[in-house]
């Protein structure tokens, strides 16, 4: 069988970008392109070909580096169709449902909106893990800048429905900022207690949080826990629906 080989590497101030290796097929795809040198100089150290990118939304920090990698590599650059506009360089467009090839392994692509109206996130069930942008952190969530609260819950429900042993990598190096307004909303969560001492060790040694998986999530990201009693009751908003909820989870952390 194959393996889907993984290297992540921060780049820019607090991104992370990630790129994923096919040996069997000598294909190797970059997930966004924070910056193009960094994405590189990864490369160069794995001693990989960059065959493909796989863009999860338009902004800058995600698609800056998409044409000069395009120019040096001639790669494919795939990316969301309700998007393609913003997305430099793009040859594949991609939406909810559609599936993407990528060497042995199949890329199924989830419709994410909310951070960015046509966000997607690339699952691929063979290898156990998602890419998902900036639309679910390591304890947190993306800012719901072009959706509206309703349609980031509906995309971080997908999400949640992933296996729970499904390894989450996302955009960001946000957790310990996460951790600490996590600990605002539902402060009596053990598990949330002891994930965050292990979160502050590890950054204590610069070491990454990301990535994560959707049964951490689940027992500890607030943003994902609207029916949990006490946070309930500490928002004063028991038996709300879920995505009002989630919206005022997001209200406070936008205003923490």
């Amino acid at each position: 069988m194959a393996n889907l080989e993984i290297f992540q590497f921060p780049c820019l101030s607090d991104n992370y970008g990630v790129l994923i290796h096919d040996q069997s097929q000598n294909i190797t795809a970059a997930i966004d392109t924070p910056d193009a040198a960094a994405v590189q100089r990864a490369l160069d150290e794995k001693g990989w070909t960059l065959t493909h990118i796989l863009n999860t939304h338009h902004h800058w920090d995600h698609t800056g580096g998409n044409e000069e990698l395009k120019a040096s590599s001639g790669c494919t650059i795939v990316g969301p169709a309700n998007e393609a506009d913003q997305v430099p360089g793009i040859d594949v467009e991609v939406r909810e449902d559609d599936t993407y090839q990528l060497g042995s392994f199949e890329a199924r692509v989830i419709d994410t909106g909310g951070h960015t109206l046509g966000h997607v996130a690339y699952w691929f069930p063979e290898a156990g893990v998602a890419f998902v942008g900036d639309t679910l952190f390591a304890l947190g969530c993306g800012r719901v800048f072009e959706g509206n609260p309703q349609q980031m819950w509906s995309s971080l429900s997908k999400l949640m429905k992933l296996p729970p042993e499904t390894q989450i990598y996302c955009g960001h190096e946000y957790t310990q900022n996460n951790a600490r307004f996590a600990l605002t909303i539902e402060p009596e969560n053990d598990a949330l207690q002891v994930r965050v001492k292990e979160i502050d060790a590890l950054r204590a040694k610069d070491q990454p949080t990301v990535p994560t998986t959707i049964a951490r999530e689940l027992e500890t990201n607030p943003f994902l826990r609207p029916q949990s009693a006490a946070i309930q009751a500490r928002l004063d908003m028991q038996g709300r629906d879920d995505w009002e909820i989630f919206a005022e989870v997001r209200r406070r952390k936008d205003n923490a």
